[in-house]
């Protein structure tokens, strides 16, 4: 089932989110509807608190990136209760975007390498590196766990130029062409 994505502006995206167990309510079913929803949106990763859930998991396809990096060749992956346990390697701009900052994109600096401590969709713990355009995807999705966005990492004059753009945002007033939910305190 798509679920709509919460827009910037909503309270859960700016909270840190939460471990969950093997136990947590229909959870191969929610990772189903997460990858049904990003595809739906055309995203490569999508973290739970976009979908409105405070939980610490995320899942990514980077398939459509492969022409371009072929990292991220067979890329398709669950990560439950991530923890970066080291971010090192060169520094590299890359323009990205969200799917909760709808129509807007920057430049932003991140590591060309990320070691990982996950579980799986089988709750099996993994420690892994990753590289390159698969690592970047990783830490945007995990600063979303943190209650962070890509524009927060963005040079301030940069990010106070978007504020009008952000708002707009806030207030639904941004075309989107996928389930959107805009936050109406």
């Amino acid at each position: 089932m798509i679920k709509p994505i919460v827009a910037y502006g909503h309270p859960v995206l700016r909270k840190v989110a939460q471990n969950i167990d093997a136990n947590y309510p229909q959870l191969q079913e929610l990772i189903a509807n997460m990858f049904e929803t990003m595809e739906a949106s055309d995203g490569v990763g999508l973290a739970a608190p976009q979908i409105g859930l405070a939980i610490r998991l995320f899942v990514i396809d980077a398939s459509s990136m492969v022409e371009d990096y072929p990292e991220a060749e067979n890329f398709k992956r669950v990560f439950i209760n991530p923890t970066i346990l080291e971010e090192k390697g060169e520094e590299w701009y890359f323009n990205e975007g969200c799917l909760s900052v709808p129509g807007i994109r920057e430049d932003v600096q991140r590591k060309s390498i990320v070691t990982l401590e996950y579980f799986d969709e089988t709750f099996t713990k993994k420690t892994e590196d990753f590289t390159g355009i698969c690592a970047r995807i990783i830490q945007h999705e995990y600063d979303h766990l943190q209650g962070k966005l890509f524009v927060d990492r963005i040079n301030p004059l940069k990010k106070r130029l978007l504020q009008a753009r952000l708002h707009n945002i806030e207030k639904g007033k941004v075309p989107v062409n996928y389930k959107i939910k805009f936050y109406n305190p």
